[in-house]
């Protein structure tokens, strides 16, 4: 590593200022709390997880029948590393059956919000990439056919 780019395991900063375009801003090492935290807030059913708790408390059950797909397993992971992180309160409420419930903190919130601006961002440009998404299937599909046909005919491509 060149001298004055020395990162500390707990937050991975670059010790020289980049700019905007600081190379080292979701640095790749495995022991990187900002890339450990955005592998975690970043999948998909934290992300739906925290979307659904954005306007209300709800129980395990409620949660597992919105979330199409996601195992019982799978949900209690989630729920377990989104509240050791501080953005989903978890309750038990002393009944019986106990009765367990989940909402974000004021930092999930604070999540969702960021959250909320991706989806915007996705839904204002889903007709660009799906175009750009056709556009690059069509070149591979060609380009997969070139290789078809000048292989047959003895001219292999590099």
């Amino acid at each position: 590593m060149e001298e004055g780019t020395s990162k500390s395991p707990s937050n991975c900063a670059s010790t020289v200022d980049y700019g905007d375009a600081d190379p080292f801003q979701w640095d790749t090492r495995e022991d990187c709390q900002v890339r450990q935290i955005l592998d975690r807030v970043a999948d998909k059913w934290s992300l739906l997880v925290i979307a659904l708790l954005e306007s209300r408390r709800l129980r395990f059950t409620e949660l597992r029948r919105e979330i199409d797909g996601i195992s019982q397993r799978m949900l209690t992971v989630t729920l377990r590393q989104l509240e050791r992180d501080g953005l989903v309160k978890r309750t038990v409420h002393p009944v019986v059956p106990p009765r367990v419930e989940y909402e974000l903190t004021p930092l999930g919130g604070t999540l969702h919000a960021t959250i909320r601006s991706l989806v915007t961002w996705t839904e204002m440009h889903q007709g660009e990439i799906a175009m750009a998404r056709a556009a690059y299937d069509e070149r591979i599909e060609a380009e997969a056919e070139g290789r078809v046909e000048g292989q047959a005919e003895g001219v292999g491509r590099v």
